[in-house]
């Protein structure tokens, strides 16, 4: 067993790699990215939004969510409109176009569960829960990395 294979890090890993890719082989004939698919499904599911809060809500940089965005601009799913009050501030909506691809990707999430072995909705919901408290656990290590390293006795490296 190659050693990286005991490490919970390549692990986690190897498994989103895994699981963008097995997104990009459903995506595919739509010609859509994972990041775009979340996307629309953050819009179908909370409605129209600013960039900003797409953003937030996707774990994305604008520099990532403008391009993208202006990529499904083009192919018709999304428009960005800039808000009367405020020029800076850009608000995207489904198109019609875009509202019809949610009928048409309403099997991605079913082949996702079932090549996951899930066998009912509680068997995705304790690993999202899981994932979940997993990422609040290490945003709390990057946020404060010297209470972790006390925590263990692991000496404090400084540069």
């Amino acid at each position: 067993m190659p050693a990286v294979d005991t490490l919970v890090c390549f692990a986690l890993y190897a498994a989103n790699r895994t699981t963008t890719q097995a997104y990009r082989a459903l995506l595919e004939p739509f010609d859509l990215t994972y990041p775009q698919y979340i996307s629309l499904v953050t819009l179908w599911v909370d409605g129209e939004q600013t960039v900003k809060s797409l953003g937030e809500a996707l774990q994305l940089d604008s520099g990532t969510l403008s391009p993208m965005l202006a990529r499904m601009e083009a192919a018709g799913y999304v428009t960005r409109t800039r808000t009367s009050r405020d020029e800076r501030v850009v608000t995207v909506s489904l198109t019609e176009r875009g509202v019809a691809l949610r009928e048409e990707l309403a099997h991605v999430p079913r082949c996702i569960a079932a090549g996951a072995g899930f066998t009912d909705a509680d068997d995705a919901r304790e690993l999202i829960d899981a994932l979940h408290r997993l990422t609040d656990a290490m945003k709390d290590l990057r946020d404060h990395p010297d209470a972790v390293l006390a925590s263990v006795g692991a000496p404090r490296r400084t540069a």
